[in-house]
């Protein structure tokens, strides 16, 4: 009976998600964006995916969207610009800007949760170990440049 009733409030969510995603590509269908951009796939400008991705660590990034929907913008995604959509009202470029920004991939609570109180994984693997490169073979810029003044093994 509970395996029911997790299915059913999985299809609910599923559902939710699926209309908020229908009535953004019908807002942007009417604001005409879909004559140069579509949800996954470039096309004259980067898909609204894309742009989620780019803009989704940034907390103004639908009044961002919106302002650049309004005034458009150039050179940010290659060569073509995005020409101003003046007939689009500000209340609907807000609404397109959330919706844009809503389609970007969301980490798991518990990934997100533990990379805030972890350190990356990169952060230190190489501490104290020689990674055989010297300052002329390039770096990486994670891994330190100096060497320790004392390294047991290591002869000077």
């Amino acid at each position: 009976m509970r395996c029911r009733g997790l299915i059913a409030m999985g299809v609910l969510v599923w559902s939710a998600g699926a209309y908020a995603t229908d009535a953004g590509v019908a807002l942007a269908q009417r604001s005409v964006c879909l004559a140069c951009h579509q949800v996954d796939v470039k096309r004259v400008g980067p898909s609204f995916r894309d742009i989620a991705i780019r803009y989704s660590t940034n907390a103004e990034a639908a009044a961002y969207l919106a302002r650049s929907i309004r005034d458009g913008s150039r050179g940010l995604w290659g060569a073509i610009p995005m020409p101003a959509q003046r007939h689009v009202d500000p209340a609907t470029a807000l609404l397109l800007g959330e919706w844009i920004v809503s389609l970007a991939p969301r980490a798991p609570e518990a990934e997100v949760a533990s990379a805030e109180a972890a350190p990356s994984e990169d952060v230190g693997k190489d501490a104290g170990k020689d990674t055989g490169k010297d300052a002329s073979e390039g770096s990486d810029a994670s891994v330190a440049t100096e060497r320790p003044a004392t390294n047991p093994g290591m002869t000077q």
